[in-house]
């Protein structure tokens, strides 16, 4: 059996920016008026991730 180890991330760290809405919209408040803020915030966090992070898939 051939195990590889894993890298963890569990203590990097990543910066994000939001506007105050983003911060709340991803706190669970609603903006019913503007759905778009929440997924607005989530796209940078995912941004920030790819950014930082290689999440390259390894062959197995």
């Amino acid at each position: 059996m051939n195990s590889t180890p894993r890298k963890t991330y569990a203590k990097e760290r990543i910066a994000v920016e939001f506007t105050p809405d983003e911060a709340l919209a991803l706190t669970g408040v609603e903006f019913n008026f503007n759905q778009e803020i929440k997924a607005s915030a989530q796209r940078k966090i995912r941004a920030a991730f790819e950014k930082t992070f290689d999440f390259a898939v390894e062959e197995r």
